[in-house]
């Protein structure tokens, strides 16, 4: 910058790379069916809750927890996923592609209303999952989520259970229920082959009901 060899508006740290730097370090794995009821077995509220809704649709933890309950069409059964929130700073979601309306199974509308019969942040505007040590301000943090899990994993004696491992485990159930490659694109809500495996061409409404309905019960069992 000082010889002009880079415009001053740059900015630099894009001008470095560390290799490695985005390594995952531990490889997410899908829990089984009866891993997973375990698993919950031992998560107190709103944990438990917040498993079931991002294994039901495969939700990224950052999109489970800035769910608001306007998010959610009782009537038409659709959950649109609008904004997402990293370190309790509200943000738009990963992608365009994952900002989508997916279906609500019956028996998963009634998990969410039991949820919201017993929270204390039951308004349209509240945050699904908020805090009470926020006061309703914030949702639950992610740490916070982890947390949880890590100790629900140990007591279960299920090995390292993370956030992200409640997607890994939706994609594995879709597999399992035979879902068809271009229903679980559009389910997990990937923009390309490199992801999921796209297939071109779109997919009916039912189909992706039928598979988010099968795998609410492997949940639910």
């Amino acid at each position: 910058m000082w010889s002009d060899a880079v415009p001053t508006q740059a900015n630099p740290a894009r001008l470095v790379e560390v290799a490695d730097v985005s390594k995952r370090q531990r490889q997410p794995h899908p829990l089984t069916m009866s891993a997973f009821q375990s698993f919950v077995g031992h998560l107190d509220e709103p944990f438990r809750t917040i498993a079931c809704v991002c294994v039901c649709f495969g939700l990224r933890i950052s999109e489970c927890l800035a769910l608001r309950w306007s998010d959610i069409n009782w009537l038409e059964g659709k959950l649109s996923i609008r904004r997402s929130i990293v370190r309790q700073r509200v943000g738009d979601v990963k992608t365009a592609y994952s900002k989508k309306t997916m279906p609500i199974d019956s028996e998963m509308l009634h998990v969410l209303e039991s949820w919201r019969a017993r929270t204390q942040f039951s308004c349209d505007k509240d945050w699904v999952f908020a805090s009470p040590a926020q006061h309703g301000r914030l949702p639950w943090s992610a740490d916070g989520v982890n947390d949880a899990y890590q100790k629900a994993a140990s007591t279960a004696g299920i090995g390292h259970v993370s956030t992200h491992t409640m997607r890994h485990t939706y994609r594995s159930w879709l597999d399992a229920v035979g879902t068809s490659i271009a229903v679980q694109q559009k389910l997990m809500r990937h923009v390309d082959i490199r992801t999921t495996m796209n297939v071109y061409g779109d997919v009916v409404t039912d189909e992706m009901e039928q598979a988010h309905s099968k795998v609410v019960r492997m949940a639910r069992q």
